[in-house]
């Protein structure tokens, strides 16, 4: 199952491309599930073709936490669970993850590392802050799916207990707690570095960044919230860095 799991490790990085309203990202859970189950192929027809239907079905939760589940239900196929009782396993994943995914990643990971990012940049790291950014967030974004993925497969229908004794928890209440203290340092050193700054434009551009967010917010509703937003600025802001003398 090595093949398998590093293709079902990629495909879950695009587990949201076929998400649609009827069954969220059960599609796309459908189809990273197609390479774990290849050896249930051979060894059980009839039960491959029910997994596979199975592995489909409506599914919404965290995108970046959704290899535990994945894992699970993909062992629980291989140990025979029934099917009632992996829909079941199915439905009662959805909100702890999404929940723990949340917590840990758009309201702690993502603002810590905005905030750090912009600590480095009034420092005078520049335009490596804001790469060092984006990839230290994709490294722990990967290394965790990677982590999802093996333990829903270790521990199949028993994973509720995996996670409630893992690193996750924790991790999900204590990063808040640094994305908080990493924002309230950010911020007076940004308004201050800002009032300071030698580009008399810098001020307005930041004033301005501020405004369409509001205005966005407002308008778009869920459309948008401030991670994207703001992974939209940080990106816009370091192509204009390249440009800066």
């Amino acid at each position: 199952m090595t093949t398998g799991f590093v293709r079902a490790s990629l495909r879950l990085l695009g587990v949201q491309a076929a998400w649609n309203y009827e069954r969220m990202t059960g599609l796309g859970m459908g189809y990273a599930a197609e390479p774990l189950l290849e050896d249930l192929k051979s060894a059980d027809p009839a039960r491959h073709a029910e997994a596979q239907i199975r592995s489909a079905e409506y599914f919404n939760s965290h995108p970046y936490l959704a290899g535990l589940a994945l894992g699970a239900l993909v062992r629980a196929e291989y140990d025979l669970v029934p099917g009632p009782q992996i829909a079941r396993l199915r439905t009662a994943l959805t909100s702890p993850l999404g929940a723990l995914g949340d917590q840990l990643f758009w309201a702690g990971l993502v603002p810590a590392v905005m905030a750090a990012g912009i600590v480095a940049v009034v420092y005078g790291a520049g335009i490596w802050a804001l790469l060092a950014a984006v990839l230290g967030y994709n490294v722990c974004r990967v290394a965790t799916g990677v982590w999802a993925l093996r333990t829903g497969l270790a521990h199949g229908a028993k994973v509720g207990s995996a996670i409630g004794s893992s690193w996750l928890p924790a991790a999900a209440q204590r990063i808040g707690l640094l994305a908080g203290l990493l924002v309230g340092i950010a911020l007076p050193l940004a308004s201050v570095w800002l009032l300071q700054a030698e580009h008399a434009w810098e001020l307005p551009v930041a004033a301005g960044t501020i405004t369409v967010g509001l205005v966005a917010a407002w308008t778009l509703g869920p459309r948008t919230n401030a991670v994207r937003f703001g992974l939209t600025a940080i990106g816009l802001a370091a192509l204009l860095a390249w440009g800066l003398p």
